[in-house]
């Protein structure tokens, strides 16, 4: 669709951005549901309802992993939605990377919850129950393939956003992008090739560690891996802050 100036000039405007995706479309629908889905899974897999106040609190120490996947999800979800109010694309090539998230995500939601629960196992000396338990002389082995897989479904993840928003500054001209929509664009482009680099470093990581011998790695040695991905809470940030400085001034 070729947006003309006149279609542009009534659109509404958040943060300077025209919002294109005015009209909820099935696909984004159905990615919403999906999302929704995927959070239901968090909460019941491994588990059913506690019948007295001992399996209560059982399941109660069990939230702080629900609610780190949830805020994970959550920014995958909101970064798609983000990317559908602003460009309202409902095209072949955004059918299939909006699927393929919801593909991963919904693959990636158990490898999720099992990683999550053993670092915050350790990170609270055992307080939340971790649901991935590696025992026997492969057990480095094992862990490293639990981190690549978990870097697998994260990368993918932020690939398939990276892809939109690639296909959206592709049809610039079409979409009628300003000035500033292209550098916040830029700025969310960047931003999922960071995440898709900090999985393939973790990948990597846990490559290297496989070719260790067992003896000469500890236990918080072997989570060397997964360092990679507290880091994105200061880069993304600084990033964020550096586009912010050069962003183009909002049209009256």
């Amino acid at each position: 669709m070729q947006w003309s100036v006149e279609q542009l000039a009534t659109l509404p405007r958040e943060d300077g951005f025209r919002l294109r995706g005015q009209q909820v479309t099935r696909l984004e629908t159905f990615v919403d549901a999906a999302f929704a889905f995927a959070l239901t899974l968090l909460v019941i897999f491994f588990e059913t309802l506690p019948t007295s106040f001992e399996e209560l609190r059982e399941a109660l120490r069990r939230v702080p992993t629900f609610v780190f996947c949830f805020v994970l999800l959550a920014l995958f979800w909101s970064a798609h939605n983000r990317w559908s109010r602003r460009f309202g694309l409902d095209d072949a090539t955004s059918t299939v990377f909006s699927l393929g998230l919801v593909l991963v995500m919904l693959v990636y939601v158990y490898p999720l919850r099992m990683v999550v629960s053993s670092g915050l196992w350790l990170a609270t000396g055992g307080f939340v129950p971790t649901e991935l338990v590696i025992t026997g002389p492969g057990a480095l082995v094992d862990l490293q393939w639990a981190f690549i897989i978990y870097g697998v479904g994260f990368g993918l993840m932020a690939f398939t956003l990276f892809m939109l928003n690639r296909h959206a500054l592709r049809r610039a001209e079409a979409l009628g992008l300003d000035e500033l929509e292209r550098h916040d664009a830029r700025t969310d482009l960047v931003i999922q090739a960071i995440l898709l680099a900090s999985a393939l470093v973790s990948i990597a990581a846990s490559v290297v560690m496989m070719q260790v011998p067992p003896a000469h790695v500890g236990y918080l040695l072997s989570g060397l891996p997964m360092f990679t991905y507290p880091l994105l809470g200061v880069i993304v940030p600084l990033y964020g802050t550096r586009r912010l400085r050069t962003r183009p001034r909002v049209e009256a």
